[in-house]
């Protein structure tokens, strides 16, 4: 039944690869954006751009080809949402990286910044893990589960961080919302996986 549902025939097939390949290019800028900061390397930032523009060509032939008639009509709405959420996550992983090369962080601050961007990058791994999952008819609610413990553990840090860096001083109004801005699309990106995943525990339930 699952197979007969959601495999279908050679266009869901190609439409499932154009999917995982979407979220690994999530987990690619995740990475890239993570071992950027370890680094210090703002230059190297500028490969999540380019997987921004990559994820976005891949996002516009998955909804052609699910429009054009791939799957049956009640998984539709889900598919198109599970993948808008994922293209949304890359970017903020963007909206982050952009933000990052304009902004000076305190080594504690960035310190932070860190522990959230590997925590950024295993919950899209564990995502992607999911996906397979789900392909192969496998319950999910481990994965799922990992994830909301990594997102709650993101937003502890996300409260301690800014209620540190409230008490420091910046330069200019511009200096602190670059700033803000980039802590605020940093942690929101485990919201956005979070989310992710609920999409895909609802595709899970609709093959039953």
């Amino acid at each position: 039944m699952l197979k007969r549902l959601f495999f279908g025939g050679k266009i869901e097939q190609e439409v499932i690869e154009k999917i995982k390949r979407h979220i690994k290019i999530l987990c690619s800028a995740c990475e890239t954006f993570k071992t950027a900061i370890e680094k210090r390397d703002k230059k190297m930032m500028l490969g999540v751009f380019d997987l921004e523009r990559e994820g976005d060509i891949i996002r516009r032939k998955i909804i052609s080809n699910i429009y054009e008639g791939a799957f049956l009509p009640f998984l539709r709405p889900s598919i198109c949402k599970l993948v808008e959420i994922v293209d949304d996550t890359i970017d903020l992983v963007e909206d982050a990286a952009f933000e990052y090369t304009d902004s000076e962080l305190d080594n504690e601050t960035k310190e932070d910044c860190i522990k959230i961007a590997d925590m950024n990058l295993k919950m899209c791994e564990i995502f992607l893990i999911a996906f397979e999952s789900l392909l192969k008819g496998e319950d999910l609610r481990e994965k799922n589960l990992a994830i909301r413990i990594y997102e709650k553990k993101i937003d502890e840090i996300k409260f301690d961080l800014i209620k540190r860096l409230k008490t420091k001083e910046v330069k200019s109004f511009w200096e602190g919302k670059m700033i803000s801005d980039f802590i605020y699309h940093l942690t929101n990106i485990s919201d956005l996986i979070e989310d992710a995943s609920d999409y895909l525990q609802i595709i899970n339930v609709s093959l039953r």
